[in-house]
């Protein structure tokens, strides 16, 4: 499959915010190229003037950064083919047009919009294709010349040739399309702004891109652009037409495809939850790939060495939240201690914490957080889990106090003090024995015994290991607080 020096692009446009399925995308060429020893090129689509704005494109370099994918050739380190904004080269796809049609290869069409929708409804009510039906294809001099005379605008088309397309996916196998459904299209508009069946494989072909792997709702759009390709090859403008692997599609709720306006789409949302990088892309790289039947945590650097296009699966993939978190924690896990306590540091200040910067104790931080990296899924769920050391008082949760405070549970914290008091504060393990002593006086196992001590000491029924969080909130505050619940509770 690969026979030479392997250059892919990733060509996203700068419209909104950046969504998961164009991060697999992403992910999927740099891994190729990386696997290979290629070039991968960041080339951006900014034609639309209407819906490409700088900042999204700023949002996409800051991604890409984040995420650590590096490329090669693209905005801020140029390189040989540059610009690498396609806004910086209508110069180049204007001279490509018109050798297009100096060639032969295209053509100027004069249809108006409602002699084009005339003709399609009439060609489906006789079972006919709807496509454009190449009225335009051989007008003569002067008929164009009538056409200009009645001040009609024109557009240019592509002249496709009347052959079946074959070509080979690297994902999907041996395609044919027949002419009749690949009719002639449009590559520049009447105003003389190029078109994207225009400017990116024009692009692809002056950047001489060898593989081009996208998403598969691209797929429709690969014959003509081969066809494209080899007229452009004909007029000296491409070398050659690159290889097409199409990735399958990502599957959201009610196994819809997943849409850039879904919510779970947004890559700001991980970032904001406080994903990691290694761990959002070990799962979006399964999204259609596997690493082996019985491992589904690796690092970046394991699937480089071993990713493979022909090992994408055709079939849509469906994205599954539980699954990613589950992914993210397992790599929340392997951070080294000092680069997790780092890695939290956006979640312990404002506007994520929920206690007065003043109160934030370091010490106490360092103390907690070897315990938090075993139970945090993401980082931003360090806030609620460590907020009882920093808070003057713990948070004021009515379904915690509900749920624990069931029973007769001021005795049994009344028991439970007694017995904290005369414990030693510097062993996890005594203080549970002081917990777990109370509940059996009072018939319940420790499970029962301590979710009333937690909801007053931290104010929630669930969180980091309570007796080491004891130990570090200290014997005064503890008890302070426990006090304060027993007051509550008998007022």
């Amino acid at each position: 499959m690969v026979n030479g020096p392997v250059r892919v692009r990733f060509c996203p446009s700068p419209t909104g915010n950046p969504h998961v399925g164009l991060v697999r995308t992403a992910l999927f060429n740099w891994a190729f190229a990386r696997h290979h020893g290629g070039t991968f090129v960041f080339r951006i689509e900014d034609t639309d003037a209407a819906r490409d704005s700088e900042e999204s494109y700023e949002q996409l370099l800051d991604s890409l950064r984040w995420l650590g994918f590096t490329w090669d050739e693209g905005p801020e380190i140029g390189g040989p083919h540059a610009p690498y904004r396609q806004s910086q080269r209508m110069d180049i796809y204007a001279d490509v047009a018109k050798k297009l049609q100096d060639g032969g290869h295209a053509y100027s069409c004069y249809c108006t919009t409602e002699e084009l929708d005339r003709r399609r409804d009439a060609a489906r009510a006789a079972g006919k294709p709807s496509g454009y039906d190449g009225h335009c294809r051989d007008l003569t001099a002067e008929q164009k010349a009538a056409y200009e005379t009645e001040g009609r605008a024109s557009i240019v088309r592509f002249r496709m040739p009347d052959e079946t397309i074959t070509f080979t996916d690297l994902v999907r196998g041996e395609i044919s399309v027949t002419p009749e459904n690949v009719p002639d299209f449009g590559i520049v508009r009447a105003n003389g702004a190029p078109l994207y069946t225009l400017v990116n494989p024009v692009d692809d072909a002056l950047m001489e891109i060898t593989h081009v792997l996208r998403g598969e709702d691209l797929l429709s759009s690969t014959p003509r652009q081969i066809a494209l390709y080899r007229a452009l090859i004909e007029l000296g403008v491409a070398k050659g037409v690159p290889e097409f692997g199409h990735l399958p599609y990502v599957m959201g709720e009610g196994n819809k495809k997943l849409s850039k306006r879904d919510p779970e789409s947004s890559l700001n949302l991980y970032r904001e939850r406080g994903f990691l990088p290694e761990g959002l892309l070990n799962y979006l790289s399964l999204l259609g790939w596997s690493f082996s039947k019985d491992q589904d945590i690796f690092s970046i650097e394991e699937m480089v060495a071993k990713f493979d296009i022909p090992d994408v699966n055709a079939n849509p993939a469906r994205f599954d939240l539980k699954k990613a978190e589950a992914i993210n924690a397992d790599h929340i896990r392997q951070l080294d201690p000092k680069d997790f306590a780092d890695a939290c540091a956006p979640w312990l200040t404002a506007p994520h914490a929920n206690w007065a910067p003043e109160d934030f104790d370091a010490e106490a931080w360092a103390r907690i957080a070897p315990h938090a990296q075993t139970r945090v899924t993401v980082l931003s769920d360090i806030t609620a889990n460590v907020d009882f050391l920093f808070r003057k008082e713990p948070v004021e949760d009515q379904a915690s106090w509900d749920k624990a405070m069931k029973g007769e549970p001021a005795a049994l914290l009344t028991t439970a003090r007694a017995n904290l008091e005369t414990a030693d504060w510097s062993d996890p393990e005594a203080l549970k024995q002081a917990v777990l002593t109370a509940g059996e006086a009072h018939g319940l196992k420790l499970g029962k015994a301590q979710a009333p001590v937690r909801v007053a000491v931290t104010g929630r029924t669930v969180g980091l290991p309570l007796f080491e969080s004891l130990e570090i909130l200290g014997k005064e505050r503890s008890l302070a607080r426990i006090d304060a619940t027993l007051a509550k509770l008998n007022a």
